[in-house]
């Protein structure tokens, strides 16, 4: 696939050309187009860059011949989970981080501009992705005609595009649909016009993609799209002004009714089946069946600086061992603020000198404390905030990945699990959705009895132990963000944590902080796309 080419005029503007896949190539070797969608077994290799698109950052592992150019955003900065996380968790109370690169240390101050490069990466890489599915999903229809395999590579293929459109349109709102190669500029859709679309897209794919747990590891079936359904519902009031709970219950009830399950496995035998979801072997230890749509690396086939790699060595720093994490050194760059710390307060089972909590029963609680501020004075020293030991590159037998350098993490990431569709049913019924406080319970205490915490009675229920469950279970996962502006807590005085919108105290900031501005060099090349207000 690396005759495929892409010019950054598709990332800039979601159109796509392919004047060069006309050309024969100068390498035999190499695939034409023809050849590449000539029988289901090559078509799948394609899909695969598809998928790709949301794992590597260009052509040559672990940098070089970017995907997204390097005057945009630095290659390694660019994968799309890494730059997730920054958005989505690094601009809440979950995570901090001390690194002065341009444009980072405005995402946690909440003062991004147009020229933001984390934003811009963000944009550019879910372009792409759309990108690389509409080309996939054009080229494979004659082949799919004659073979149904490779029409359900196309229903995958569609997900994968509705999944990058959920992104766009949660984070910068008012964004293009494209479905079609074309040449022309494409117009501005409003964000509830993708929201209809995205919802569309999902409706059909729960009947058109594989049946539940049919299709293999790594690639998504109809419980996909109703998972992502039930976030999609749930955020309705925020990106299309009405509220569905009802139908966000619905959907996520028809997720839990598939194939997946709530790990259980403690295969490390530590007593703690949560940190097997965050292994280098959380693709058969168990973990597997809970995760519904993943991102998948291996330390030595897909390597990057984003990624698991990112995840793992990052947070590492102080007086922690990189050995037992798997790696071969700490970045010294991640750490949390006491406002996920506080989330475990119920569970505290030792204190410091100073009164700060350094112990829990909450096997969720995954943070160093020795040598670590519980109270931040400042964001950039490592020491400031409590590190987060949630993600390894260590299997369940205790062995290190299979990168013996020690660089680049075997660990997959999930970007929907089912741990996140339980939540999703029980905050649409606390919001007014449909279901039952005992199943909404139930559902909690699956995860809190995974984690050795106390079960919590019907009658507990609300909407801010919902949303504390939520940060409690999926912390740096990257749905903090979207979470507290669902909540109305993200930009408001409502809740503060330590440098929110750059106080060390925190403080409220604008509401047009709660999306992001489309990138100035995608407005500068289409005249049809208008800024986001006050941008």
């Amino acid at each position: 696939m690396k005759n495929f080419k892409y010019l950054l005029i598709i990332a800039l503007t979601f159109y796509a050309c392919h004047g060069d896949l006309d050309q024969n190539p100068t390498d035999p070797d190499l695939f034409t187009e023809v050849q590449v969608y000539s029988s289901s077994q090559e078509a799948k290799s394609a899909l695969a860059k598809v998928y790709a698109s949301f794992a590597l950052t260009g052509q040559q592992g672990p940098a070089g011949q970017p995907d997204i150019d390097n005057s945009i955003i630095d290659e390694g900065f660019s994968q799309f989970t890494r730059v997730m996380y920054t958005l989505n968790e690094c601009s809440t109370d979950t995570a901090v981080v001390g690194w002065g690169d341009p444009g980072l240390p405005n995402i946690h101050e909440m003062s991004w501009d147009v020229n933001n490069p984390w934003t811009k990466g963000m944009y550019f890489r879910l372009a792409q992705a759309v990108s690389f599915a509409n080309s996939f999903i054009e080229n494979a229809e004659e082949l799919a005609v004659s073979d149904p395999e490779t029409g359900f590579m196309i229903q995958e293929a569609r997900f994968l595009r509705a999944y990058a459109y959920y992104q766009l349109m949660d984070m910068f709102a008012n964004v293009p649909i494209v479905t079609k190669l074309t040449t022309e500029l494409p117009q501005q859709n409003t964000r509830e016009e993708v929201f209809n679309f995205v919802d569309s897209e999902l409706k059909d794919l729960t009947s058109t993609l594989p049946s539940s747990g049919a299709n293999e590891y790594g690639r998504v079936d109809q419980t996909a799209a109703h998972a992502l359904l039930s976030r999609l519902y749930l955020n309705a009031s925020v990106y299309a002004g009405r509220d569905m709970y009802q139908e966000a219950s619905a959907s996520a009830q028809a997720a839990i009714s598939g194939a997946y399950s709530i790990n259980t496995n403690d295969a490390n035998g530590n007593g703690n089946a949560y940190d097997e979801l965050f292994l280098a072997d959380n693709n058969t230890n168990g973990a597997q069946n809970e995760f519904i749509f993943t991102v998948q690396f291996d330390g030595l086939k897909s390597q990057s600086w984003g990624g698991s790699t990112f995840a793992v060595h990052a947070p590492i720093g102080g007086s922690m061992n990189p050995s037992d994490f798997g790696v071969n050194g700490g970045w010294g760059g991640l750490r949390t603020t006491k406002g996920l710390v506080d989330k475990f307060s119920y569970s505290i089972t030792a204190q410091n000198g100073d009164g700060h909590p350094v112990a829990w029963s909450d096997a969720r609680a995954m943070f160093h404390t020795d040598g670590q501020n519980y109270e931040m004075a400042k964001i950039g020293p490592f020491k400031e905030g409590y590190a987060v030991t949630k993600f390894k590159n260590i299997n369940s037998a205790g062995g290190a990945g299979a990168d013996s350098s020690g660089n680049h993490v075997d660990t997959d990431l999930a970007i929907i699990r089912l741990a996140e569709v339980l939540l999703n049913y029980a905050e649409s019924y606390v919001r007014g959705g449909a279901g039952d406080a005992s199943t909404a319970a139930g559902y909690i205490n699956q995860l809190r009895s995974r984690a050795s915490a106390p079960n919590i009675n019907s009658s507990d229920l609300s909407v801010d132990l919902v949303m504390d469950e939520r940060a409690r279970e999926l912390y740096w996962e990257g749905h903090r963000r979207p979470d507290l502006i669902r909540d109305n807590k993200f930009v408001t005085s409502s809740y503060l944590w330590p440098f929110k919108a750059g106080a060390a105290n925190g403080m409220a900031t604008d509401e047009f902080r709660r999306i992001f501005p489309i990138p100035e060099d995608v407005i500068l090349v289409n005249p049809n796309i208008k800024q986001n207000p006050n941008y």
